[in-house]
């Protein structure tokens, strides 16, 4: 065990870890996915399930090539060949393949935003993709509680307090 995963800063990507980031992904988003389904939104279960499993795989992805950057720059100290860094081009870097998710996601729910006559819809669509693959970053990189409370607050946003909204606030005017 390498000292990185003693100190809980990478875990092992191993298949229960893996079963468990895509499992909890599909559930979670799914659910998300459902109530874009049930509204008969552009963006519905399928387009939810599909964004949020990609990120979540490219993240997992990422963590496998941190955990071999680490593991070979540990393998090479332990070997004594303390001056690795100076003839390997490494870097350990958690963000960059995030990066590229969180901003092609915004194009992407671009397409779902549409406007005809003054009138402007599918912005909470496009809102609930960008969530979803944020939530398949977080679930990829293991962090299932923050995942959980995302998702759940994400559910308690597109439903309750939606229809608070709908039925207190937009009736009034």
């Amino acid at each position: 065990m390498t000292f990185f995963v003693a100190m809980g800063l990478n875990p092992p990507v191993d298949l229960p870890y893996i079963l468990q980031s895509l499992g909890l992904t599909v559930l979670f988003v799914g659910l998300i996915g459902f109530e874009r389904q049930r509204r008969n939104k552009i963006a519905g279960l399928t387009t939810h399930l599909l964004v949020a499993i990609g990120a979540a795989g490219i993240t997992i992805v990422q963590q496998v090539m941190v955990f071999d950057n680490i593991t070979f720059i540990e393998q090479h100290i332990a070997e004594g060949t303390t001056d690795v860094l100076k003839y390997a081009d490494l870097t350990i870097q958690r963000q960059r393949l995030v990066a590229q998710i969180i901003s092609g996601i915004g194009f992407l729910g671009t397409g779902t935003i549409l406007k005809t006559q003054g009138h402007v819809s599918g912005l909470t669509t496009a809102a609930t993709l960008w969530i979803c693959a944020m939530i398949g970053i977080i679930f990829g990189y293991g962090m299932y509680t923050i995942g959980i409370a995302v998702s759940l607050t994400t559910l308690f946003v597109l439903t309750i307090i939606k229809n608070f909204v709908r039925y207190n606030i937009d009736e009034q005017h």
